[in-house]
């Protein structure tokens, strides 16, 4: 079913005088593709600011923002109008070579997918190796979306979700030994996981949507959460299926609330945004993320 939403995200840095500023790299914009199509943009800059538009090795949108002047208030404002077409199946089929774990790719297929393969994180002793072979099954065959399912659903359950303002991630093995983090870290988790199993995996920044804040209930009361900021969660190449998005922070399956904006092999290369300004640390009074998105009724 077509859907309309309209998001905005502000950014806004604050400082106890004015500084200058270097160049900031924005990864705001939502992905194009077969079943997501940006309607209307719009990108607004205090202090006024050259802007640049670019694609990255994994083809996301960056606009590298160079504000022109000092000033003690940096404000960031995007605004997208987006159009979903969420599939008509959500689960595609996958290729009967894969529906049975586990599974080989193609020649082809692993040529394109080597940089998802290569876990990324140190894994010394084997514990997240042993822990990613705890979804298989021992007592008959293991179907590859049933594990990778089941995978999704058991951080969900028995992993604590915790909003963690600093910059990066926990390493997966971090994760593991706290059962708690944030969306990014669970989806940094599941990610390097399925990757020693030998499945593609990469990871996904982007937009939450809550149909619940529609009507102003608050954020997290029907169950999900991670709407209020920029949101995690990665997607397994299945053969058949393709790209496939797994949220194991609410146990979401396909996009029909996830709006991605970027995908890439590791989290350090989808920041939302990065930049440099010039002073002394003291300078710096915080920042403030506000993100809303909003379904339009009836799709209009």
């Amino acid at each position: 079913m077509r859907a309309v939403y309209d998001i905005t995200h502000t950014t806004c840095y604050r400082y106890t005088q004015p500084v200058r500023f270097g160049e900031h790299r924005i990864m705001f914009r939502p992905r194009d593709s077969h079943d997501l199509r940006v309607l209307a943009t719009d990108l607004e800059v205090s202090p006024l600011a050259s802007v640049r538009m670019v694609q990255d090795t994994h083809s996301n949108s960056i606009a590298l923002v160079q504000p022109l002047a000092p000033a003690d208030e940096l404000r960031i404002v995007c605004t997208f109008t987006i159009e979903q077409v969420p599939s008509n199946e959500p689960e595609l089929p996958l290729a009967p070579s894969a529906k049975l774990f586990p599974f080989a790719y193609s020649v082809e297929e692993r040529f394109d997918l080597e940089p998802y393969l290569r876990p990324h994180y140190d894994d010394p002793e084997g514990v997240l190796t042993q822990w990613a072979r705890e979804f298989l099954r021992t007592d008959g065959l293991t179907g590859t979306r049933d594990m990778v399912r089941a995978m999704n659903q058991h951080i969900r359950e028995h992993f604590g979700y915790c909003v963690r303002y600093e910059e990066g991630v926990q390493t997966p093995l971090r994760t593991l030994e706290l059962r708690s983090g944030s969306c990014r870290d669970f989806a940094l988790l599941m990610m390097e996981a399925l990757r020693r199993l030998g499945i593609a995996a990469r990871f996904v920044s982007g937009y939450l949507y809550d149909p619940a804040l529609d009507d102003g209930t608050p954020e997290g009361s029907n169950g999900t959460v991670g709407a209020g900021a920029t949101h995690a969660w990665l997607q397994a190449y299945l053969p058949g299926a393709g790209w496939v998005p797994f949220d194991p922070t609410n146990n979401l399956i396909g996009d029909s609330q996830l709006i991605r904006v970027a995908v890439a092999r590791d989290p350090s290369h989808a920041a939302p945004i990065a930049g440099s300004w010039f002073g002394t640390p003291s300078d710096y009074l915080g920042m403030e993320v506000v993100i809303e998105v909003r379904r339009r009724p009836g799709g209009l």
